[in-house]
C-alpha cells in the first residue's frame, strides 16, 4: 500500500510539472493534451502495471511453500508463504530442531549449504526445518530428519520450546534431542571400518555433517563458524547437563 501511494505521488508530481511547463512554453493544443489526455494515460499505464504485478505475485505465491503462523503459546493464528516469514516481517512461525548426541556427548552438526539464504556455510543443529500446514510436531521432525541427514526410525524427546528472533525472521522453536541415530545414513571412513565420524552429504541443503566434541565447539564459539541459534542451543544443552 505504501509503495503504491509513493508511485501515485511521483506520477502526480511529474504530471503537475509538465502542466506548468506546457502552460508557459508549449502550444494550447499541447497543454490541453498534457493536462487532460496524458493524465489518464499515465494513470492507466500505472494501473495496468499494478494489475500485472499483483497477478504475477499471486501466481508465485500459489506455487510456494506455505507455513502456519502461531502465537507465543503455539496456537495457530494464520498462515503465510515462506518468503513472507523470511523478509523481516517477524511473523512468528513454528520450526523443529533436533540435537543428535552420541555416547561421548558429542553433537552431530550440519554445515549449511553455501546457497542458503540464511546463515550460508555455517555449522548448525543437525536437523532444523519448518512445520508444514497440517503437520504435527512429530511428523515434521521425522520428515526433516530424513530429508536433511537421512535419519529415520528414531525416538526423540522435546526438551525446550522458545522464541528465536533474528533480523529477518521470528521462530517458535521446538527443540528435541535424540541418542538414537543408528539408522542414520553414513559412509565408511576411508581409514577405518567404523561408521562414526564421517557421514555423507544427504541433502542439497547440507554440505557436510559430522560429530563435534564439546571442547571442539567451545574452541570456536564466537568465530562466526556456528549459527547464532546453535550457539544459544549449545549453552542450553550445557545448562541442562545433556552434554
Amino acid at each position: 500500500m505504501r509503495r503504491s501511494l509513493k508511485y501515485l505521488f511521483y506520477i502526480f508530481t511529474v504530471h503537475t510539472i509538465l502542466v506548468f511547463y506546457a502552460t508557459f512554453f508549449l502550444s494550447k493544443e499541447a497543454w490541453a493534451f498534457i493536462s487532460g489526455g496524458l493524465f489518464y494515460i499515465l494513470f492507466g499505464v500505472y494501473f495496468l502495471f499494478e494489475l500485472y504485478r499483483q497477478r504475477k505475485k499471486s501466481k508465485e505465491l500459489r506455487g510456494e511453500e506455505w507455513v502456519p503462523l502461531v502465537d507465543k503459546k503455539g496456537k495457530i493464528t494464520g498462515q503465510a508463504p515462506r518468503s513472507q516469514v523470511h523478509n523481516g516481517s517477524k511473523l512468528l512461525h513454528p520450526v523443529v530442531h533436533l540435537q543428535v548426541i552420541n555416547r561421548n556427548k558429542a553433537l552431530l552438526l550440519q554445515k549449511r549449504s553455501g546457497s542458503k539464504l540464511i546463515q550460508p556455510g555455517k555449522w548448525d543443529v543437525a536437523v532444523g526445518g519448518h512445520i508444514s500446514i497440517g503437520e504435527t510436531l512429530e511428523q515434521a521432525l521425522k520428515r526433516e530428519a530424513f530429508e536433511e541427514i537421512g535419519l529415520k526410525d528414531f525416538s526423540a524427546k522435546l526438551i525446550k520450546t522458545f522464541k528465536w528472533e533474528s533480523e529477518i525472521e521470528a521462530e517458535l522453536v521446538y527443540l528435541f534431542t535424540t541418542y538414537d541415530y543408528k539408522n542414520i545414513r553414513m559412509k565408511q571412513d576411508s581409514t577405518s571400518s567404523k561408521k562414526m565420524e564421517s557421514l555423507n552429504k544427504y541433502s542439497d541443503e547440507v554440505d557436510e555433517i559430522r560429530f563435534w566434541t564439546k571442547k571442539q565447539i567451545e574452541n570456536h564459539l564466537g568465530e562466526n563458524i556456528f549459527t547464532p541459534n546453535f550457539e544459544m542451543e549449545f549453552q542450553l544443552l550445557k545448562d541442562l547437563k545433556l552434554i
